[in-house]
C-alpha cells in the first residue's frame, strides 16, 4: 500500500528537472546595456563596432562586448548602470546624427543556454522598464478626410449620371459644388441623396451660380471619429505586434488619446518611429496632356496636382487615386529580380483589385506613379524651447509604364534601401492610420526602478515562504518538511511554465506568485487534516494516508475550479496589471494541484510506503 509504481516515480523526477532546467536563465544577472539601431538610410558595418569603441576608449567607459542583432542593430554591454549612463552621454555626442540608442537590460546568459533556446520570463515595463506613450489622435483631420472621399464619390456619381458641374470644393467643414444651370444643380442634388446619404444636403443661388453645400451631420461625424480611433488603436496594436514586443499595453484614454506601454522595449527610438510614422502609398496616374513646365509656373491644371521625385524633379500627376494605402491587404519586403533593387510586393483587396485592373486595362502604355506619403512629427530645441511641428512628406517614388493590364498583386520599386522597403511593408501590413497622430508624453522607465521592484517583490516571496515553512514544521513535523519542498517544486514549476509559455511577469504577477505559495500550502493542511481524522478514527498509518489523499481530492479539485474560473474572468475583463496578476494566478492554480496532489503522495510514499509504520510524525 501507498506505493507508486516507478514510470509515476520518474514522470515527476523528470518534471522537476525539466522545471529546474527552464527556470535556469532567470537566475543568472542582466548587464546594463545600449541598443544601437541605425537611422534611416543609415547602415550599420563591421566597421560601426570599432566606431564605438574607440569612442567609449577616449572617452575611458569600460566595454563588456558588442553583439550584433538581427535588423541592423547593435547591442553595448556595460558592467555597470554608471557606465552605462555614460556610455549613453557618449553616443549622443557622437552618434546622434546616425544611430538611435536605448537603455536595457539584457540577459548574460551562457554559450549552452542560448543554444538550448531557453530564455528567462519577460518582465513587464514595472520590472523591466520600457516606454510608456500618450498619443492623441487628429479627429478633426479624420472628418475632413471623409468628407474629401465623399467629394470624390461625388465627382464619380455625377460623371456617371452625366451631370455637369463648375467646381467642386472641399474643407474641413463642407463640400460645395457649383453649377451653371438650375437644372444641373437639381439633378445632382437628387443623385446626392440618393447614393450620399450621409450626408446633409442645402441649395443657394447667387451671382448666376447655382450651389449645393453638404455637411456631415454631427452623429455621423461621431461615428467617423469614433471608428477612426478605433482603427487607430488596431493599427498600433498590429505595428507593435509585428516589432515583437511582449505584451504591449495599447487602449484608449479619454475620448481622443490612446495609451501604448511598451514593456522590456529594447529600441524606444525605433519604436516611438513606427509609431508616429503614417507611411502610405497613392497610386496615380501621370498626366501627360498638359505642361509641367506650365505647372512649375502656377498654372496647375484642373483635376491635376505637381509633386516632386526623390531628386528634385516635379511630376505631374492625375488628382484621381487609383488605390491607396487603406485597400492593400499585404506587404511583404523583397527585391526586383530584374533590377536587384530594394522592392514591396503589394496585394490588394476585391475592390482596390478591380479598380486596378480596370485603371490598367484603359491605361496600358501610359506612365503610373507611386506616391509615397508620411506624416510624422518633428522635435526642435529653439532658444531652450522644445518645439514639436508635424510634417508631411509627398514624393513620388516610382514612374514607369504599364506595359499590361494588372491587378491583385504586384510590386513597387524606387525605395532607397532594404531597411525602407522592411519598415513601409510593416506599415502597410499593419494598415494605414485612419487619422493623423500626435505623441503629446512620453515617459522612458529606466531599468534601475525595475531591479528595486524585482528586489522587493522577491523579498516579499521569500518572507512569505519562510513565514509558511516554518508553521508547517512546527504543527505537522516531519509531513511539513515534504509540505515545504513540494512548495519550492510547485514554485520551480510555476516559472518553468511561465518561462517556457515566455510570459510576462508583472509586480502585481509576483503577487499571484506570494498568493500561489498560501494556496499551495492550504492544499497540503486539507491533506493532512484528513489523514489526522482517520488516525483520530482509529485507521492503520498505511490506511490513514491512502484515504487522507484520495478524500481531500474532490475538496481540493472544487476549491482549485472555482478559483481557476476567477482567474480566466479576471484575464477576460482586467487591464494590464490585473491581467498579470490573473496569469501567474492561472498557472499557479495547474502547478499547485500537480505539485499538491502527486508530489505530496510521491514523497510520503517514500518516506511510509512499504513498511510496517506504527506512529505517523503529524
Amino acid at each position: 500500500m501507498n506505493r507508486y509504481p516507478l514510470w509515476k516515480n520518474l514522470v515527476l523526477l523528470s518534471a522537476a528537472l525539466i522545471g529546474l532546467l527552464l527556470t535556469l536563465p532567470n537566475l543568472f544577472s542582466q548587464d546594463p546595456s545600449i541598443e544601437i539601431s541605425a537611422m534611416r538610410g543609415v547602415t550599420i558595418t563591421d566597421t560601426s563596432d570599432d566606431d564605438i569603441t574607440a569612442a567609449m576608449e577616449r572617452a575611458a567607459v569600460p566595454v563588456k562586448a558588442i553583439d550584433s542583432l538581427e535588423g541592423n542593430r547593435l547591442l553595448l554591454r556595460l558592467r555597470t548602470s554608471v557606465e552605462q549612463l555614460r556610455a549613453q552621454e557618449v553616443l549622443q555626442a557622437h552618434f546622434s546624427d546616425r544611430y538611435n540608442s536605448a537603455l536595457t537590460l539584457a540577459p548574460d546568459l551562457p554559450r549552452w543556454v542560448s543554444a538550448l533556446g531557453m530564455r528567462p520570463m519577460f518582465l513587464g515595463l514595472d520590472l523591466r522598464g520600457g516606454i510608456h506613450v500618450l498619443i492623441d489622435v487628429d479627429l478633426e483631420a479624420a472628418v475632413k478626410q471623409a468628407l474629401e472621399r465623399y467629394a470624390g464619390d461625388a465627382r464619380t456619381e455625377l460623371r456617371s449620371a452625366k451631370i455637369r458641374y463648375v467646381t467642386i470644393l472641399n474643407d474641413a467643414k463642407r463640400i460645395e459644388l457649383r453649377f451653371a444651370d438650375q437644372a444641373g444643380r437639381d439633378a445632382a442634388l437628387e443623385v446626392m441623396k440618393r447614393e450620399l446619404r450621409d450626408l446633409s444636403t442645402t441649395t443657394s443661388d447667387h451671382d448666376g451660380n447655382w450651389f449645393i453645400q453638404a455637411t456631415l451631420p454631427p452623429a455621423q461625424q461621431q461615428t467617423v471619429q469614433r471608428f477612426a480611433l478605433q482603427q487607430n488603436i488596431t493599427t498600433l496594436r498590429n505595428r507593435v505586434n509585428a516589432l515583437g514586443v511582449s505584451e504591449p499595453i495599447i487602449q484608449q484614454q479619454g475620448e481622443r488619446r490612446i495609451v501604448v506601454q511598451l514593456p522590456g522595449a529594447q529600441d524606444p527610438g525605433r519604436l516611438k518611429e513606427i509609431l508616429g510614422a503614417t507611411a502610405t502609398l497613392e497610386y496615380r496616374l501621370v498626366d501627360t496632356e498638359h505642361s509641367v513646365q506650365d505647372a512649375v509656373a502656377g498654372r496647375v491644371p484642373v483635376g491635376a496636382a505637381l509633386y516632386k521625385d526623390r531628386d528634385g524633379q516635379p511630376v505631374l500627376l492625375k488628382r484621381r487615386v487609383i488605390v491607396t494605402g487603406d485597400q492593400i491587404t499585404d506587404a511583404a519586403a523583397g527585391f526586383d529580380q530584374q533590377s536587384g533593387s530594394p522592392a514591396v510586393f503589394v496585394s490588394l483587396d476585391g475592390p482596390g483589385a478591380r479598380r486596378m485592373r480596370n485603371m490598367t486595362t484603359e491605361n496600358v502604355g501610359k506612365p503610373m506613379a507611386v506616391v509615397f506619403i508620411e506624416n510624422r512629427t518633428m522635435t526642435r530645441l529653439v532658444n531652450g524651447e522644445t518645439i514639436k511641428e508635424r510634417v508631411r512628406t509627398e514624393e513620388v517614388i516610382s514612374v514607369a509604364n504599364i506595359l499590361e493590364p494588372f491587378g491583385r498583386r504586384f510590386q513597387t520599386t524606387g525605395l532607397d534601401s532594404s531597411e525602407e522597403a522592411h519598415t513601409l511593408a510593416l506599415l502597410l501590413r499593419a494598415g494605414a492610420l485612419a487619422a493623423p497622430i500626435e505623441i503629446v508624453e512620453e515617459r522612458t522607465i529606466g531599468p534601475s526602478l525595475g531591479q528595486d521592484n524585482i528586489d522587493q517583490g522577491l523579498l516579499s516571496l521569500l518572507v512569505g515562504y519562510l513565514l509558511v515553512a516554518v508553521f508547517m514544521v512546527l504543527y505537522y513535523r516531519v509531513f511539513g518538511l515534504v509540505a515545504n519542498a513540494v512548495l519550492i517544486f510547485n514554485v520551480l514549476l510555476l516559472v518553468a511554465v511561465m518561462s517556457l509559455l515566455q510570459a510576462t511577469l508583472t509586480l502585481p504577477g509576483i503577487a499571484g506568485i506570494v498568493l500561489t505559495v498560501g494556496m499551495a500550502v492550504d492544499a497540503n493542511v486539507l491533506i493532512y487534516e484528513r489523514i489526522r481524522e482517520e488516525i483520530r478514527n482509529g485507521s492503520s498509518p498505511q490506511a490513514s494516508i491512502h484515504a487522507g489523499f484520495d478524500r481531500a481530492l474532490s475538496s481540493i479539485v472544487d476549491a482549485n475550479i472555482t478559483t481557476l474560473i476567477a482567474a480566466v474572468v479576471l484575464f477576460s475583463f482586467g487591464a494590464g496589471p490585473v491581467k498579470g496578476f490573473a496569469v501567474t494566478l492561472f498557472i499557479g492554480i495547474l502547478t499547485t494541484m500537480f505539485s499538491a496532489i502527486y508530489g505530496s503522495r510521491a514523497l510520503i510514499n517514500l518516506i511510509y510506503g512499504g513498511r510496517r509504520v506504527q506512529q505517523l510524525t503529524i
